[in-house]
């Protein structure tokens, strides 16, 4: 085995010099300062204390770097994982307690687990199957239950955790007369904070801006006097060891919700890492960002990390920085590791409220109104796909929307793909008196009324094949023509399914005293088909390189006694 498919690192550390360390412990100081915040944030999402946030911010970008494909993404704790889960873990245990942590942690382990082992069987292409569109509503309403679930701290008021969006809110709208304006004055003065420095400083981190304000502001008030509660002191060390559950119970238990996980880290993941690709002219390996996405799962599980994948807003902001190789990523981690040292007993004094501020900003960043705008004015069935994610993720278990998003995009594709555009051909005459085959809605040209020339631009498979069938039996039958030639530049796959079916109608059309014919075959459909018997079966004879000399031999099998009266003479041998 090449020794870089087991180090891909090797691959990027020759890039590394004097003037890419510098640029990438620029960006590495930058994204450790944003993701503090952001750590602290997301672990409250996903019901675990504050610390385990800053700890899968060390972890995880460090292997994701060393093992992924991608220069520039930036791996960690990310929200919509987050909530996935907290909604998943929250039905074994109580969030917060110990039994909780573990199931999170063996959760964590077995969803790194799934990723690998989709790397290594070489999956990375199955992502390309799920449409952006079920990432939209998945995500917006993700952001919506992220919201929901802040708003007793924003508000002060308590309601039971766990509970679903309806109930909450039921919960809510019954306690709001006993809303604290101390506690909601921290919080909307933290987000007005982010929002303004956002708007007027953007060069200053918002989210930390913003936290120091509400802290600020909550001490002034009273802190605790007033009932305001705290997040309290985050233990100033580096991630500790850990060890998930493996017994056989817990993992059959917790498989199914640790593979939804997976599935939506791995579309996260691969989805960021190619648009901040695009940016930089990178080719991105979406078998490699699997293994990469798994082992820092892996690896994460067993230093108290939780389930991590690539970060829109860190990746992005990484590039911006000037980052030039994953060791911006790796700086970053150390980076944070050395802030946590110097400045942990500081969180004693961060408002649960200020957080909850927090948050609601960084969930209303989640919704994509732009796309979601496009997607709704130019595509009604794209527009039902979103809206069925988006109901599915507030009304139901958020690992059945992500199966249920995944497989609306693979009902979507094999829709799409099920009635291949299917474009019949004529004969025409340029200046010079050369004939060259057009699509006749483009041009109203004569047709031969014997052979009927058509070109399928996508592959004949079981989805497809019962369109295609339905085109061969339409000119037969109604046309009357039984020599149909197929023009095949646009066909890169034909299945067995697909081989069965032109098997048959060849003999069909054979019975009817024509047949039918393939021109310009890709040599990899050729070989397929000839492997399966397809080209034995309907006869070496009726297959071509080229479409004239296709034309050629199947104008000598046409009814001679049509041609006298035919005044089409659309081919060059027709006037011979």
């Amino acid at each position: 085995m090449n020794i870089r498919a087991l180090f891909p690192f090797l691959a990027w550390f020759k890039l590394v010099n004097k003037d890419t360390l510098k640029a990438d412990m620029v960006a590495g100081f930058t994204g450790a300062v944003i993701v503090l915040p952001q750590g602290v944030a997301f672990a409250t999402i996903a019901g675990l204390p504050p610390e385990y946030g800053l700890y899968t911010a060390m972890i995880t970008p460090i292997v994701a770097a060393l093992f992924g494909s991608s220069l520039h993404l930036i791996s960690g704790p990310t929200t919509a994982i987050s909530i996935v889960i907290f909604s998943a873990a929250k039905n074994h245990a109580m969030p917060g307690t110990p039994e909780f942590i573990s199931i999170v942690l063996t959760m964590t382990m077995l969803a790194g687990a799934y990723q690998f082992a989709f790397g290594l069987a070489r999956l990375g292409k199955l992502v390309n199957f799920v449409s952006h569109t079920v990432v939209i509503g998945f995500t917006a309403g993700a952001a919506i239950l992220i919201a929901t679930s802040q708003m007793k701290s924003v508000l002060g008021v308590h309601v039971p955790r766990g509970e679903s969006f309806l109930h909450t809110w039921t919960a809510l709208w019954d306690k709001l007369g006993l809303t604290n304006g101390y506690v909601l004055f921290v919080a909307m003065l933290t987000l007005a904070t982010v929002i303004l420095v956002k708007r007027f400083l953007p060069k200053i981190p918002n989210l930390l801006m913003g936290l120091v304000v509400g802290s600020l502001a909550a001490y002034w008030l009273g802190g605790s006097a007033r009932d305001i509660a705290l997040v309290g002191e985050i233990p100033g060390h580096l991630p500790p060891l850990s060890a998930p559950d493996f017994s056989f119970d817990t993992l059959t238990k917790l498989a199914p919700e640790a593979f939804a996980v997976a599935l939506l880290g791995l579309i996260e993941a691969v989805s960021i890492s190619r648009a901040v690709a695009t940016k930089s002219n990178q080719r991105i390996d979406a078998n490699q960002e699997f293994i990469g996405q798994g082992l820092s799962n892996i690896v994460g599980s067993f230093f108290s990390s939780y389930a991590g994948s690539g970060s829109f807003t860190r990746s992005g902001i990484n590039y911006t920085a000037g980052a030039r190789t994953p060791m911006s990523a790796i700086f970053a981690a150390f980076f944070l590791m050395l802030i946590i040292l110097l400045i942990a007993p500081l969180t004693a004094y961060l408002p649960v409220a200020a957080m909850g501020g927090v948050i609601l900003v960084v969930a209303y960043n989640l919704i994509d109104f732009h796309h979601i705008a496009e997607i709704i004015k130019y595509s009604k069935s794209e527009t039902s796909v979103l809206l069925t994610t988006f109901l599915a993720t507030l009304f139901l278990e958020l690992e059945f929307a992500i199966y249920l998003g995944v497989l609306l995009s693979l009902v979507l594709f094999l829709g799409r793909t099920s009635t291949p555009e299917i474009v019949t051909l004529a004969m025409d005459e340029e200046e010079g008196g050369k004939r060259k085959l057009i699509n006749i809605h483009k041009k109203p040209v004569k047709q031969c009324p014997q052979l009927k020339i058509i070109r399928i631009d996508m592959p004949i498979y079981f989805g497809s094949l019962n369109h295609v069938q339905n085109r061969l039996h339409q000119i037969a039958e109604n046309e009357k023509i039984y020599h149909i030639l197929i023009v095949s530049t646009g066909i890169n796959f034909i299945d067995l399914s697909g081989v069965d079916m032109l098997v048959s109608e060849a003999r069909r059309l054979e019975k009817l005293g024509g047949g039918l014919y393939f021109a310009d075959i890709k040599s990899s459909v050729y070989e397929f088909i000839s492997e399966s018997n397809m080209v034995s079966k309907v006869g070496n004879s009726h297959f071509f390189d080229k479409k004239s000399q296709a034309i050629k031999r199947i104008f000598q099998r046409l009814d001679k006694e049509v041609c006298k009266k035919c005044n089409a003479l659309v081919f060059d041998e027709c006037n011979q």
